[in-house]
């Protein structure tokens, strides 16, 4: 060990020990550990100025973060005296921090009401550490009171012993304005899914305007047939009549009755009304069909016999497509499910309408396989074509919007994605797959209900 060099203190100190009879080693040794000691002074200095610069860092950090709150912040001791508080709240009541520090938080309440509600938590002697919601009304710096919704939690020293209240609150104006414009974004998007379901389903009626045309057609030109004949019964009956009020005599009469064809006349009439009338209802059927699959659906759901609704579908898809279709479906015992019947003929025809396109092609008759089952508390509809299938890299995407494997121009990717929304939204799931024996099926699974259905359909006739 290599002996450190004596100083000139070092040095007087040794010399004062040989007078003083002190021998040297004892007071190197004393001088050793005064270094020591001197040397640990130092290495304390360090560590405290590094503690220092800690603490000036964290403070500044607690100093930004109460700065940046939006939501006010005070905090007051057990006596109710501010000892701290935050930029939100200083603006809110016109008062700097240091003008606040040491004030009744009494003082900054508008009312006796928001005054009692703090005398209350302050005094609680066994507070909830969780806090307690108040709501306090604060003056602000014109004086006017503001609501704010307040939580007011305790906070207590090492020991246990209660040191006062922290008080956070947000003033209520601003969350009612937030609120607002979320019940305004709220309807906004509940609108806009409505008005893309509206498209949607009037994008399947324009496939379909062909068919309805020609179903409209035929009635219509019955009536209008029907019509015409009985202008000219009319005629005859006028001229009839005219002879009669003319005093034409008998034998006159029974020649024109005879001419005019009276007796075949009479005879007629009661099929050509019976027939103008049958005409006009199958007209105003087709007509409250439509508008009653346009139109845009109301809220209330009421119980529905789905096999009425699959019928529907199939007779307006069967007149909207030229291609050959060979469709097995049978009606069975009543399906019934709560919900909206149009929204559910827009699925039905929905999911129709690709089996078709799937399946029919040049060279193939389409072959569908239509079910609808009561299983326990559900209602379960199968569809299955004989088309190639569904590939599996799209099976997982079908349901997305705007997905679609047509040409463009031949659909929009809409209708998948808003039939799962509708089928979601009557608390059951559509679903789809490949068959083991080949084709796509898809799966349409209700909830069963147990009314009776509201809604019935007379059977559709097959189409021509």
């Amino acid at each position: 060990m290599t002996e450190r060099p004596k100083s000139a203190n070092t040095e007087a100190l040794l010399a004062r020990a040989h007078i003083e009879g002190v021998d040297e080693a004892t007071w190197l040794d004393v001088i050793q550990r005064m270094d020591e000691v001197y040397s640990q002074l130092v290495s304390d200095e360090i560590a405290l100025e590094q503690k220092n610069v800690e603490l000036e860092q964290s403070q500044q950090f607690i100093f930004s973060v109460m700065s940046a709150m939006s939501d006010v912040l005070l905090v007051c001791n057990e006596r109710g005296e501010i000892e701290e508080t935050n930029a939100a709240l200083c603006e809110l009541v016109g008062r700097s921090d240091d003008a606040l520090r040491g004030t009744p938080v009494f003082a900054l309440l508008a009312d006796d009401e928001s005054r009692a509600r703090m005398r209350g938590v302050l005094d609680d002697a066994n507070p909830s550490r969780r806090g307690e919601a108040v709501e306090l009304n604060l003056r602000d710096a014109a004086g006017a009171g503001v609501p704010v919704d307040t939580n007011l939690t305790p906070r207590f020293t090492r020991n246990g012993r209660r040191a006062g209240t922290v008080l956070v609150g947000r003033p209520t104006a601003e969350l009612k304005r937030a609120y607002h414009e979320l019940r305004e974004a709220h309807e906004a998007l509940k609108l806009a899914q409505q008005q893309l379901l509206h498209s949607e389903k009037m994008a399947s009626l324009g496939r379909l305007v062909a068919g309805v045309a020609h179903e409209l057609n035929n009635p219509i030109s019955f009536v209008l047939g029907n019509v015409h004949a009985l202008k000219k019964y009319s005629e005859r009956m006028g001229r009839y009549i005219d002879a009669v009020h003319a005093g034409a005599s008998d034998a006159e009469l029974a020649a024109l009755r005879a001419a005019l064809r009276i007796e075949h006349l009479l005879k007629d009439l009661p099929s050509l009304i019976e027939g103008t009338m049958e005409g006009a209802q199958r007209t105003a059927d087709i007509v409250n069909g439509l508008k009653r699959f346009s139109a845009v659906d109301p809220e209330g759901r009421s119980a529905v016999d789905l096999n009425a609704v699959i019928e529907r579908a199939i007779h307006w898809i069967h007149k909207g497509t030229s291609a050959a279709v060979a469709l097995h479906w049978a009606t069975r015992e009543p399906c019934v499910v709560t919900g909206s019947a149009g929204q559910l003929q827009q699925v039905v025809m929905n999911l129709l309408q690709n089996a078709y396109d799937a399946a029919g092609t040049e060279d193939q008759v389409a072959e569908l396989t239509l079910s609808c089952a009561n299983e326990g508390d559900r209602v379960r509809m199968r569809l299955r074509d004989n088309g190639p299938g569904i590939p599996d890299e799209y099976l997982s995407r079908i349901f997305e919007p705007f997905f679609t494997t047509k040409p463009v121009g031949k659909g929009t990717g809409l209708g998948l994605s808003i039939s799962y929304g509708i089928v979601e939204q009557h608390g059951g799931v559509l679903s789809a797959r490949n068959h083991p024996e080949g084709g796509a099926e898809f799966v349409l699974d209700l909830p069963r209900s147990t009314a009776g259905p509201a809604e019935t359909t007379r059977p559709c006739p097959a189409p021509p």
